[in-house]
C-alpha cells in the first residue's frame, strides 16, 4: 500500500528521505492523544452530518481497537508512514477497510498534531504541579521538624547571619510555589483547541469546532487558523517554566551536595538516594542531586533549541516545526524523573542539628547584632560598623569568637558595651530578633509554615479540578 498522500507523486520517496523526515520514532508517544482527538473529531463529523452515523460508529470502534493494540504493544510503527497520525490511520483502515479514510475529513495533520501536543502538555503540567506539591510537603515537613534548628545563613558562600534551618527550607517552598503557579497559569494557554484550522485556512466542511472543544474539555478554540497550526508558544512557555524549575532544583541540589560533605556535615541523605565508589569503599556519593544539577543543562538546551527553530519561520506550518517534540518529551521525562526522587529524598534526609549549632557558635555571624546594639546605645551605624570590624579582627588574631570575649576586652573597643551584650549575641536571640514578616524569628517561621500548608490545600483543590 502506498503513502496516503501519494496521489500527486510519480516516484517513491527516497528511503533516506523517509528515514530523515519521519517522526514516528518519537511522536508515537502521542498515540493516546492522537486517538483521543480523532474520537472527538469523528463524533463531530457525525453530529454535523458530514459522515454517516453508521460510519462514525465503525470508525470509533476501529480506533478503540487500534488503541488497545497499541497499549498491548501489538502494533509495529512504520517509518514509511512517517508519523503517528498516518500510522494510526493506516492501521485503522487495515482494521475496518476504506471507511477508515473518512476519519481525516475536515482536518489536516497540521491541526491534528497541534491538538495532540496541547492534549499531551495539558496532562503533563497537572502531573508536574502535583509532583512539585509533593516536594513542598516534604520541605514543609522537614521545616516543621526543625523549627528550633539554627544554621549559618550565607551570602557569597560566606557565613553571614544565623537563621533557622526551617526558614532556609521554606525559601524553597516559596520558589516551588511560584513554579506551581506558573504551571497553573500556563494551563490557560495550553487548554486551547487548534483542531478545525485545517492545514492553515480552515475547512470547507460545516464542522463545529466548539463541539469538539467541549468533547475534549478545552476552554476555548484558536481564533485564527494560521495561528492555530503555527503556534508553539505554549511549548516554549512550558520549556521556560521547566527551565526555572530545574534551576530551583539545581540550587537545592548544590546545597544538598555541600551540606552532606564532611566539611559541612549538616545533613545525611538516605542510603536509598546515594551510591558508592567502585574503588573507595568509604564513599557515599550524593549522585541524585548531582545528576539533577547536571541535567539542568539539557532542559535549558531544549528551550534554546525550540526558540531557535521558531525564530525565522514564516506562517503557517513548516517542516522545521517537527523539531518541537523531542525536546518537549525529553524535558517532561527529565523533570518527572527529578521530582519523583526529590520529594522522598528530602523527606528521609537526616539533619545534624548539633553540627549546625556548632557551626553557628564558631563564626562571626552575630556581628551585625553587636552593631545594632551599639546603635541602640546612640552610636551612629557607620561608627558602630567600624567598632565591630575591629572587634572581629581582634578575635581572629586572638583565636576567639565574640562570645568568648570578656567585658574588659569588649570595652577596649567601646565603653558602650555592658553585660547585656552576651544575651544579645546568643544565636537564639539573634534569630528571634528578626521578628518581622518574612523574617527568620521562630514565631515568623511558624506562621510561614502555616501559610505554606494553606497553599498546599489550595494546590490540592486545583489538582482535583484538573486531573
Amino acid at each position: 500500500m502506498g503513502k496516503l498522500w501519494g496521489g500527486r507523486f510519480t516516484k517513491q520517496t527516497n528511503h533516506l528521505v523517509d528515514e530523515y523526515t519521519a517522526s514516528i520514532g518519537f511522536d508515537q508517544a502521542l498515540a493516546e492523544e492522537d486517538i483521543q482527538g480523532s474520537l472527538a473529531h469523528v463524533t463531530m463529523l457525525g453530529k454535523c452530518g458530514i459522515v454517516p452515523q453508521e460510519d462514525v460508529e465503525t470508525i470509533k470502534a476501529g480506533l478503540q481497537t487500534v488503541l488497545d493494540k497499541i497499549r498491548r504493544g501489538e502494533i509495529e510503527f512504520s517509518v514509511a508512514d512517517e508519523d503517528i497520525h498516518m500510522n494510526v490511520e493506516k492501521n485503522l483502515i487495515a482494521e475496518i477497510g476504506p471507511v477508515g479514510g473518512k476519519l481525516h475529513t475536515g482536518r489536516s495533520r497540521n491541526d491534528q498534531v497541534a491538538t495532540d501536543m496541547h492534549l499531551y502538555l495539558r496532562k503533563r503540567v497537572v502531573e508536574l504541579a502535583g509532583m512539585l506539591h509533593e516536594l513542598q510537603k516534604s520541605l514543609i515537613g522537614q521545616a516543621r521538624d526543625n523549627l528550633d534548628t539554627i544554621i549559618p545563613g550565607y551570602t557569597h558562600l560566606q557565613r553571614a547571619q544565623p537563621i533557622l534551618f526551617a526558614h532556609h527550607l521554606m525559601a524553597y517552598v516559596s520558589m516551588f510555589q511560584r513554579d506551581i503557579e506558573r504551571l497553573m497559569d500556563s494551563y490557560k494557554r495550553i487548554n486551547v483547541l487548534p483542531l478545525g484550522a485545517g492545514a492553515l485556512a480552515g475547512t470547507t466542511f460545516p464542522i463545529d469546532r466548539h463541539f469538539v472543544a467541549e468533547q475534549l474539555q478545552f476552554d476555548r478554540v484558536y481564533e485564527n487558523s494560521l495561528d492555530a497550526v503555527s503556534d508553539r508558544d505554549f511549548i516554549v512557555e512550558f520549556l521556560s517554566h521547566a527551565s526555572i524549575i530545574m534551576m530551583h532544583l539545581s540550587r537545592l541540589s548544590e546545597e544538598l551536595v555541600l551540606w552532606s560533605s564532611t566539611e559541612f556535615n549538616f545533613i545525611e541523605l538516605d542510603d536509598a538516594f546515594c551510591t558508592g565508589s567502585s574503588i573507595m569503599p568509604q564513599k557515599k556519593n550524593p549522585d541524585v542531586p548531582e545528576l539533577v544539577r547536571g541535567k539542568t543543562g539539557r532542559v535549558y538546551g531544549n528551550l534554546m533549541g525550540l526558540l531557535t527553530v521558531l525564530k525565522s519561520l514564516p506562517l503557517a506550518y513548516n517542516k522545521d516545526m517537527q523539531e518541537d517534540k523531542e525536546g518537549m518529551f525529553d524535558t517532561v521525562a527529565t523533570l518527572e524523573g527529578a521530582l519523583q526522587l526529590f520529594a522522598p529524598m528530602i523527606a528521609t534526609m537526616k539533619v545534624n542539628k548539633s553540627r549546625m549549632r556548632e557551626a553557628v557558635n564558631q563564626d562571626f555571624s552575630n556581628a551585625t547584632d553587636i552593631a545594632d546594639f551599639l546603635v541602640g546605645k546612640g552610636l551612629p551605624f557607620r561608627q558602630a560598623h567600624e567598632v565591630i570590624g575591629k572587634t572581629v579582627l581582634y578575635c581572629i588574631q586572638q583565636g576567639k569568637y565574640l562570645l568568648d570575649l570578656t567585658m574588659e576586652e569588649f570595652q577596649q573597643f567601646s565603653p558602650l558595651f555592658d553585660d547585656t551584650i552576651y544575651e544579645v549575641l546568643r544565636p537564639e536571640t539573634v534569630v528571634n530578633a528578626r521578628n518581622v514578616y518574612g523574617g527568620t524569628a521562630m514565631d515568623q517561621v511558624a506562621e510561614a509554615i502555616k501559610r505554606g500548608e494553606v497553599l498546599l490545600s489550595m494546590t490540592e483543590q486545583w489538582l482535583a479540578e484538573h486531573v
